[in-house]
């Protein structure tokens, strides 16, 4: 707990430290963190991917054929739905309270086309099944490799004893150990990092953020984020007999590595560390639930599909009844739970809906210079729904923690 400590603190000072050096506006300063903050970034994601599939593949091949295992993904798919269901509808239920204006219509008109890079929502879908075994891994598709990490720890569980399978199984967890070594160096040095995060992140929001018309838009999603992270999900985890501050404690350093990569499957390695060593959750419970989740709960994503949603197509003069919204709350979760958890990756799934339906994509020309911040925010709500899954499916199934 001292060594927690400790960490927290030099944490903290990096913090303030990198929001002062982003306030003095100095060039040499701000290419310096720009540098350093995305080295960090790129290393992050460089561990991030193949730590998912050796998580996933080296669970499955120890409890591939226990009933265990069975029951792990049956809870943690369960909360992960019942969670972004509850982030979508706070979402609506806002934006029915605040109820955003139209754009100006010369505002709309004047704003630069999004490249939407000739992307549908189907061929979102089509891209995610796999048609060879290093494209996934080139391309950091990380639904694709969660689908391809799935299909080899099954395969390999199921496979019958033999010394190629001890082999390869051996070789597997050895990568694994080998993976979470460069992750604790990595950790020790991320006050750097973090120093750089900050840094960007104040120089760019001095810089004058103009919200204007889209005040109204960015509450309701940023109120959103904050009633789910600070009421909705503590009430998750109340309801199954777990303290949310004593999660969130342990939790801290992976919600503010989130904060500021925007990236919840960058910030994975964090997510495990704290969740097996701050938290004391099962490590069977941790690699196998925190990489699906990293990938398909995506609460503050989904109400930012559908706010957004709404608006662009509200601003695009389609009627918005309390069916169609139902609909687009539905289409919002699954949509969130198939997108992959890398930066802006809601922003251009967002486009790609859009695209299909025809509505103005313009209006998210307008968006694009406040979504860093909402990014953040709402990657750091995701990385906090992972943890309390995590949480509540270790108070259900797992040996320890999460109590």
């Amino acid at each position: 707990m001292k060594a927690s400590n400790k960490q927290l603190f030099w944490w903290l000072g990096a913090l303030v430290l990198g929001t002062v050096l982003g306030l003095l506006h100095n060039g040499v300063v701000d290419a310096v963190c720009g540098f350093v903050a995305t080295v960090y970034t790129r290393l992050f994601q460089f561990l991030a991917v193949p730590t998912v599939a050796l998580a996933i593949m080296t669970t499955l091949i120890l409890f591939g054929k226990q009933r265990s295992t069975r029951k792990v993904f049956i809870h943690t798919v369960t909360y992960t739905l019942l969670t972004t269901f509850a982030a979508a509808l706070v979402g609506m239920g806002l934006y029915l309270l605040i109820t955003p204006e139209n754009l100006p219509a010369e505002l709309v008109s004047s704003a630069g086309q999004v490249d939407a890079g000739g992307t549908t929502f189907h061929d979102h879908i089509i891209s995610v099944i796999p048609n060879n075994v290093v494209q996934p891994f080139l391309s950091g598709n990380v639904l694709s490799i969660l689908l391809i990490a799935i299909a080899f720890g099954l395969a390999l569980a199921w496979m019958p004893d033999s010394d190629g399978k001890r082999v390869v199984v051996k070789g597997i967890q050895g990568l694994q150990e080998l993976f979470f070594t460069l992750i604790k160096a990595l950790i020790w040095t991320l006050p750097l990092g973090i120093t750089a995060f900050a840094a960007q992140l104040s120089a760019q929001l001095s810089g004058g953020v103009v919200l204007g018309s889209l005040g109204k838009y960015a509450a309701v999603i940023l109120a959103g984020n904050f009633l789910q992270f600070f009421i909705v999900l503590p009430l998750f985890l109340l309801a199954r007999g777990i303290n949310p501050l004593k999660v969130f404690k342990a939790m801290s350093p992976a919600v503010v590595m989130a904060l500021f990569t925007k990236s919840s499957a960058a910030t994975l390695p964090v997510t495990l560390s704290s969740a097996e060593k701050r938290l004391g959750v099962d490590p069977k419970v941790s690699r196998f639930v925190l990489p699906i989740c990293t990938t398909i709960n995506m609460n503050g994503c989904a109400a930012f599909i559908l706010v957004t949603s709404l608006f662009v197509m509200q601003n695009g003069g389609l009627s918005l009844g309390v069916g169609t919204m139902l609909l687009w709350v539905f289409i919002s979760v699954f949509a969130a739970v198939g997108n992959a958890g890398v930066p802006m990756g809601c922003f251009f799934l967002t486009v790609s809906l859009m695209t299909g339906l025809g509505a103005p994509v313009e209006v998210l020309g307008l968006i694009l210079p406040i979504y860093t911040v909402i990014d953040m925010v709402e990657t750091a709500e995701n990385v906090w729904s992972d943890s309390c899954v995590c949480a509540m499916t270790d108070k259900d199934c797992g040996r320890t923690g999460g109590q």
